[in-house]
């Protein structure tokens, strides 16, 4: 974590004040590139940042490695040329699992695991044939099925769920949003998913791309309407009643309805935009692809993503999302715009601004998010004499009160700095309280990382989080 002057903890407790619940954002990690920065330089640097959460493409040791006691939550992936395995039995799940992800927990915040990506829409997948079971997409539920044995095996399964992104090829058709259905040859296993899903509580996760949608056809397509605008002021009308001001939303509700046509009964499951982004670069011709068209639809993504909005039909249901991408990455297959997708080049310099600093997170010295780039250099991190436990800034208010009213119950805290006239009662926010709560029992308990877990929102710091009169007890 960079040096700051003032301690994480205040920072956080300032930015508590206002009356706006701010979520983080999650950002697509890809490493198909020479020339990269290395992930635990990644690691430190996107602390500084307001991306709480990343997804990665494998299980790359050294990003698990360089994540550990970061505060950011990991999504990591089985590959498709790994899913066949997994689905033989559950033996081969645990194989896969027991070497590639348990080493590195609870330490590294593991949320998800995706098995595959865009597993049913692939070439293989898609024109399979029954002398080739390798390419089966009936393997892709197994896997998952197998997974999550796994998981309840060892009692992760409320801290990791099991799910799989899908390209927008698996609708049959996504306008009207309202009308959508799943491709009629993929509904029996899009069944077997969401049902899976909804039993498990795992999120449908979408690649949704507007980028796609106005680059085949730009004179059908409205580019505001694709870049998150409002295209006009009446909005794109569904026939159900339904107006849309942006090509996302409609993909996002178009999956929604897919969804709700296989007759789930009353059973729900929560739909995560696992990828999204548009690129600065093109393929000759391709002149949708510029910087400043990337600036602003990911500007946009950006803040939507933090807005906790849901869509025209959930308004109410929040949609998590992942930006597309964190880099460019000079080695994926396919054209220039596929390698095109990043924020960063892979040196670490921007290719457009986008504001990415956080004031929850770091500080430029006046308490206010810092500038953001890996080509700027970083403050050394200062390993004092003790480590700290806080909770995580933008964690759950019901967590934090359950972990509050454990610590001062049975987990044996004195918690009297916190009660009215003690020193730490001031600012009388629940993260403010929380977090010295749970300090106090993670230097009980001899400062071991899993005492610090807290159900996913405690947050190992370097930096003491003392202010003023209140002091953090370290060991």
């Amino acid at each position: 974590m960079a040096t700051t002057t003032l301690p994480l903890l205040l920072l956080v407790i300032v930015s508590s004040f206002q009356n706006t619940v701010v979520s983080g954002v999650g950002i697509n990690y890809g490493t198909l590139g020479n020339n990269l920065p290395p992930p635990k330089r990644v690691a430190q640097l996107l602390q500084a940042t307001l991306i709480d959460k990343i997804k990665i493409y494998d299980t790359n040791p050294e990003i698990l490695q360089a994540f550990s006691n970061t505060g950011i939550d990991l999504i990591v992936a089985v590959e498709n040329s790994h899913v066949s395995n997994i689905s033989t039995d559950v033996a081969a799940a645990d194989e896969w699992f027991a070497t590639r992800v348990l080493p590195f927990i609870p330490a590294t915040s593991i949320t998800a695991i995706a098995v595959g990506n865009e597993y049913l829409t692939t070439t293989t997948a898609a024109t399979k044939s029954d002398k080739d079971p390798q390419v089966d997409p009936t393997a892709l539920v197994q896997a998952m099925q197998n997974l999550h044995a796994v998981l309840i095996a060892r009692g992760l399964e409320r801290k990791i769920k099991v799910t799989t992104p899908h390209s927008m090829a698996v609708l049959a058709s996504s306008f009207p949003p309202s009308s959508s259905t799943f491709a009629t040859n993929l509904v029996p296993t899009m069944t077997s998913i969401a049902a899976f899903l909804a039993d498990t509580g795992a999120p449908f996760m979408v690649n949704a791309y507007p980028y796609f949608a106005y680059r085949d056809n730009p004179d059908m397509v409205n580019l505001q309407y694709a870049l998150l605008g409002n295209s006009t002021s009446n909005g794109v009308r569904d026939p159900k009643g339904y107006t849309y001001t942006n090509m996302l939303d409609a993909q996002i509700d178009a999956v929604r309805a897919a969804i709700d046509a296989l007759g789930l009964g009353h059973r729900t499951v929560e739909i995560m935009v696992s990828e999204s982004g548009w690129p600065s670069k093109g393929d000759t011709g391709d002149i949708a692809a510029t910087p400043e068209n990337a600036k602003t639809y990911n500007t946009r993504l950006i803040e939507r993503a933090q807005s906790n909005k849901g869509t025209p039909m959930k308004p109410n249901d929040k949609v998590e999302v992942f930006v597309f991408a964190l880099f460019n990455e000079n080695k994926k297959e396919g054209g220039a715009t596929e390698r095109n997708f990043g924020i960063f080049n892979g040196d670490g310099s921007k290719v457009y601004e986008v504001d990415l600093s956080c004031k929850f997170c770091s500080n430029d010295g006046n308490g206010n998010g810092g500038g953001f780039g890996f080509g700027e250099k970083v403050s050394g991190v200062i390993r004092g004499p003790s480590v700290w436990c806080v909770a995580k800034p933008h964690a759950d208010e019901k967590v934090l009160q359950a972990v509050l009213d454990f610590c001062c119950g049975g987990g044996g805290v004195d918690c009297r700095e916190i009660y009215e006239n003690g020193d730490c009662f001031e600012p009388q926010k629940l993260l403010a309280h929380a977090s010295y709560a749970m300090n106090s029992y993670y230097q009980m308990h001899g400062r071991n990382y899993w005492n610090c877990d807290f159900k996913g929102i405690g947050l190992v710091t370097f930096s003491d989080p003392t202010y003023g009169r209140c002091r953090y007890p370290q060991q």
